[in-house]
This record gives structure tokens, sequence and C-alpha cells, in this order.
């Protein structure tokens, strides 16, 4: 098995961090946009898409900056990790997105993310 690369993706987004942080951390807010259902229990969150299930651990957090995720199914050092970053030239707020694929999976993975983030940008009025 190849390992995976690391990619970072970077949207900006108009509203403050503490909204977005909490549709980044809360599993109501994850269900918004990231998966249909999506139950949380001492740190493992259980993300459901049309009746197929994946669980993810919850690694780190801090308030209104960063959660970071790592699948079942990944390896050690690999994570999904949503971070909240503020332009100093603009002032405007930046999500962060690192997430881990196999080389020739990039494109889709990024595409999928893509796919994702403009649910979450429809539903906080963006």
């Amino acid at each position: 098995m190849s390992k995976k690369v690391q990619y970072t993706l970077e949207y900006p987004v108009r509203c403050s961090p503490a909204i977005l942080y909490e549709f980044l951390r809360s599993p109501s807010g994850l269900q918004e946009w990231f998966a249909d259902e999506v139950n949380e229990r001492d740190g493992i969150f259980t993300f459901n898409w049309n009746g197929t299930e994946d669980k993810a651990k919850l690694l780190d957090q801090e308030q209104d900056k960063f959660v970071r995720f790592q699948w079942d199914h990944m390896a050690k050092d690999e994570f999904f990790e949503l971070s909240i970053n503020k332009s100093e030239v603009t002032n405007q707020t930046i999500l962060v997105i690192k997430d881990f694929a196999d080389k020739k999976d990039v494109k889709d993975q990024s595409q999928l993310w893509e796919y994702q983030v403009k649910d979450l940008f429809h539903r906080i009025g963006n």
C-alpha cells in the first residue's frame, strides 16, 4: 500500500470564526453540511452518508481555531483537519482543510471537499 500524501485546501469565508467553528466541531453543525447524520460519543464521531457509516476519532481541537479527526481506517500519522485562520492583511476568515489521499486521488478528493464546502457556505449564508 502506497503512503498517502497530505494536501491543503483554503476557502475564504464570510462569517465569524465562532460561527464557523460550530459547523466544524458539533455533530449538529457537521450534519448540516458534511454528512447526512452525525453522532458523537466519547470523542468518537459516527458519520452516515446514504446508509454508509464511517467513524472518526476527535484527535485534537481548540475553540474557534481547529478540529482534527482520524478515520478508523487511516494510518496513525494521517488525519483530516478543519482549521480557521484570519488573514492578517484583509482580516478575512479562511477555512483551511488538511487531508490525506493517494497521490492519484488528490484531485478527486479535492473536488469532493469543494462540493462539501459549497454546501457549508450555503448553510451559513456565504
